[in-house]
């Protein structure tokens, strides 16, 4: 046996050092005493008042040693359950999961190809395909119910589209905190009790500031509900590089830092132990279409570096990749979208969403959805490494089958062709079988696939009793803001 042995049993990837996060970090403190942020939130003035935070009307700055303070007490580990009771999702270190994203106002008809806006049978269709597709672990609602009977209430609307076709666990945004409270007991309701949704949540919350340093009302009272309640959420700052944060990506992730950590002080201040994930959709903004670019590979790599900072503090990361700026699912997709789902699989990025986005995030795609599936699948293949041990290495097979020999037949290579990689929509025959077969371009298979999969798949139908009882908090929503 061979000592002081290091075996890669995954693949390796880092974008920051050690002393670079310490950097950030020491920035972001720095931003944080120095200029402070801008908070809109009455209750959260006064809980920074009492602290030791300096407070200036609306303006809070926070001294270092609170931060660490407020750092020590996250739960390093959430575990999500869906409503097949499911403890599927593990959100700790390293381990990755993906999902798609939500609130898209568009979608792409898939009988006539047309741009329209979303509706609640698409997002209601996006949640019967996520909940088909094996490497999918969450569900956002790739979609926004615009065909809700209010404004104001369209996100219970929504959530009861992705509850009725899918069983896996969710992400959900709120329109304020009232919304938020009736998510929560709609959540509730699915999980058994309050108390068992504490243990066993169905959902995160995405509450988001706004860059550069301000957090506003509507966030603030989100934040601080999920922190009451103990709801899983994440702090997403979505600064725009060159717009709305420094053109450098060290000064956009010093800036993204100082954001999350008011939310970490402000959580901690209300509630400590509340589970918090920290997030960032961390881009630049296109100087010449000035649109905020969901295929740059800056977005990639500033999601990879704040991916490091996130691990170093012990706080989940929530990433972003699957996304693209292209307006249709083509070539300038697939570039994309493979590009970001593959470094942020590397990184270890926990939650990784926005997974099937299209034009800047705008529009949703069920082919899109079909295509991402795969290409997961190929990302997860390459994160598995190689395998050296003796059984791998194969020399007594080498030895055994010699010069001018075949492998084709062997009981090794019925044993681990198995472990290869097992396209569903990628053709791999030649030309001529290619050609004979029809000669089906990839988008003529994800259609297919797309179709077959809606025709097919049968979720496991909700409770009618529970069914009911959700309505009743959607019909009494709808009808307190009518």
């Amino acid at each position: 046996m061979k000592i002081n042995q290091i075996v890669n049993k995954s693949i390796r990837f880092r974008v920051l050092s050690e002393d670079q996060i310490e950097q950030i970090y020491f920035a972001s403190l720095e931003v944080l005493e120095k200029t402070g942020g801008m908070v809109y939130h009455d209750e959260a003035i006064e809980l920074f008042k009492n602290s030791n935070a300096v407070v200036r009307g609306y303006n809070v700055r926070i001294p270092s040693y609170m931060v660490q303070e407020a750092i020590n007490f996250y739960p390093r580990k959430i575990t999500l359950c869906g409503r097949n009771k499911s403890r599927s999702l593990h959100i700790q270190k390293d381990t990755v999961a993906f999902g798609t994203g939500s609130d898209l106002p568009f979608t792409y008809d898939r009988e006539t190809g047309e741009r329209r806006i979303t509706t609640y049978k698409d997002v209601n269709n996006a949640a019967k395909l996520v909940d088909a597709l094996p490497n999918y672990d969450f569900f956002m609602s790739h979609g926004i119910v615009n065909d809700a009977p209010n404004t104001q209430t369209y996100d219970r609307h929504q959530f009861m589209a992705m509850l009725d076709q899918c069983t896996k666990p969710m992400v959900l945004t709120s329109v304020d905190g009232e919304s938020l409270r009736d998510l929560w007991k709609m959540g509730c309701l699915v999980q058994g009790g309050e108390e068992e949704f504490r243990l066993n949540p169905l959902f995160v919350v995405y509450i988001e500031p706004i860059s550069p340093l301000k957090n506003d009302s509507t966030a603030i009272e989100k934040l601080l509900f999920a922190a009451e309640k103990k709801i899983p959420a994440m702090y997403t700052p979505c600064p725009s590089s060159g717009a709305t944060a420094p053109a450098t990506i060290a000064g956009m992730l010093v800036q993204s830092l100082t954001e999350t950590l008011m939310a970490v002080v402000l959580c901690h201040l209300k509630n400590p132990g509340k589970p918090l994930i920290m997030g960032g959709v961390t881009t630049l903004l296109d100087m010449k279409k000035s649109t905020y670019s969901y295929g740059a590979p800056e977005l990639s790599l500033s999601s990879a570096a704040n991916t490091d900072i996130s691990k170093w503090l012990n706080l989940p990361m929530f990433s972003t990749g699957g996304c693209t700026d292209s307006k249709i699912l083509d070539e300038q997709a697939a570039a994309e979208q493979m590009m970001n789902l593959f470094y942020a699989y590397l990184s270890g990025a926990n939650l990784v969403h926005d997974v099937g986005y299209i034009d800047h995030g705008t529009n949703a795609s069920l082919e899109s959805l079909v295509l991402n599936d795969e290409m997961i699948g190929m990302v997860k293949q390459f994160g598995k490494g190689i395998n050296t041990d003796d059984d791998h290495l194969a020399l007594e097979l080498i030895e055994k089958v010699g010069p001018g020999g075949e492998y084709f037949t062997t009981d090794h290579t019925y044993k681990y062709w198995r472990e290869w990689f097992m396209p569903q929509l990628q053709d791999r025959s030649d030309y001529e079988t290619w050609k004979n077969s029809g000669a089906k371009t990839m988008l003529d298979r994800v259609k297919e696939r797309t179709r077959q999969l809606l025709d097919s798949h049968k979720p496991e139908p909700l409770d009618e009793k529970l069914e009911k009882e959700l309505k009743k908090i959607i019909k009494d929503a709808d009808e307190r803001h009518s």
